[in-house]
């Protein structure tokens, strides 16, 4: 299971939301790629990077922070927020060297750029799943729509997906635990390769997400807090 320190970005700063609220951000880091940096010096190779104020109007807002960082620190990033046509994506995987974009919105709303984009791109994109309450929402957590996750997640499968990061919305920066039976059935379900995220308040609960047979967990809230040792729990793992 590979260990994704997170870097979520308004007005080029590094923020956490709680439950996905953009009126309830706090401020954690005024530099990001100084954080990047204090991630790979921990062992990180790789980072989960969302351009917040993308996700939310669709318009890339922060993609020269992330090209930084993708092209300073050496970090394989994996990106979302606002990537919702060819031409941005394009961008993102081929001049901005980031690994993976992830496609959230765009899924949901634009099934043949998303099988466009898993033809040209393959495992070098992935799908985005937010759930609240085990349905979809989508520009930045702020409209709900009334696909089921798992549902989603197959519908993506068929489109020629490999990865999804899958949040629970609920569990986002609460750090009340993972939802670990919820990323199980996506697992057991689709066969995918899953990214968990949301809920994570420790060490020890990285190791039961774990138990879902997760590919990988993205962990942001608790490392800013303290309650999360990076370099100890990415020598664990």
């Amino acid at each position: 299971m590979i260990i994704l320190p997170a870097i979520d970005l308004i007005g080029g700063k590094c923020v956490r939301l709680r439950q996905g609220r953009y009126d309830d951000v706090t401020v954690y880091n005024d530099d990001p790629l100084a954080q990047a940096a204090e991630f790979k010096a921990a062992g990180a190779e790789w980072i989960h990077i969302v351009d917040l104020d993308a996700a939310k109007s669709g318009i890339p807002t922060n993609h020269e922070v992330i090209r930084e960082i993708a092209e300073k620190t050496g970090l394989k990033v994996d990106t979302g927020g606002g990537i919702r046509n060819m031409e941005t994506l394009t961008k993102w995987i081929e001049e901005y060297g980031v690994s993976r974009a992830v496609l959230g919105t765009a899924a949901v709303k634009n099934p043949e750029f998303t099988k466009e984009a898993l033809a040209r791109y393959g495992d070098k994109v992935a799908i985005g799943i937010d759930a609240k309450g085990g349905f979809v929402s989508v520009d930045g957590w702020t409209q709900e729509s009334e696909l089921k996750a798992v549902d989603f997640a197959l519908m993506m499968k068929d489109l020629g997906a490999t990865t999804v990061v899958f949040t629970d919305i609920a569990r986002d920066g609460m750090l009340t635990g993972p939802a670990t039976e919820a990323t199980r059935e996506m697992v057991d379900k689709t066969g995918l390769k899953v990214i968990a995220s949301g809920g994570i308040g420790s060490d020890e609960d990285i190791m039961e997400i774990k138990t879902s047979g997760c590919a990988g967990v993205i962990v942001g809230k608790a490392i800013y807090e303290g309650r999360v040792d990076l370099a100890k729990c990415l020598q664990n793992v």
